[in-house]
């Protein structure tokens, strides 16, 4: 399947690609490492079921070094024993946001309590900031469609 749009998003509105820039600055502050970002980006294209998405976040932790097994066992975190407590952390965060809760609140005090522990108040801030840049771009991977593995506003590029 094409994408929607024969255009680049970035060439159609040229504004989003200072957007990104703003918040791939802003997620790049140091105060978390890159991959966890990725790690916790892939987890959002994998739920909300985006092609594009799962294959851009893969690339970005591929040309960092990270291995096929950490890559294919993100969808199955919970019982893979390749990821740190805080990348666990961060992979809850970004699933409770994401997914809704049969039990009200997504970001219950007790997942927020778990994900303090590893993060401080900054490197929370930044995973926050990186799982809402995600959800961002969301709706472009939705609705456009774009073609998987050909990347607009690809920060790494």
């Amino acid at each position: 399947m094409g994408p929607r749009l024969a255009q680049d998003p970035v060439e159609l509105v040229p504004e989003l690609a200072e957007v990104s820039a703003a918040l791939f600055k802003a997620t790049g502050n140091r105060s978390i490492p890159r991959t966890t970002i990725s790690l916790v980006q892939l987890r959002a294209g994998q739920i909300v079921g985006n092609t594009y998405l799962t294959v851009l976040h893969t690339g970005f932790l591929r040309k960092a070094g990270e291995s096929e097994e950490r890559i294919t066992a993100v969808a199955s975190w919970q019982d893979a024993p390749y990821f740190t407590g805080a990348e666990r952390a961060a992979l809850a965060l970004v699933e409770a946001v994401l997914q809704p809760s049969a039990h009200g609140e997504r970001v219950s005090d007790e997942l927020y309590t778990q994900v303090a522990e590893h993060y401080d108040d900054r490197a929370l801030t930044t995973l926050t900031i990186a799982i809402g840049q995600v959800n961002f771009f969301i709706p472009i991977a939705l609705i456009a469609k774009p073609v998987p593995g050909r990347s607009f506003t690809d920060p790494w590029a």
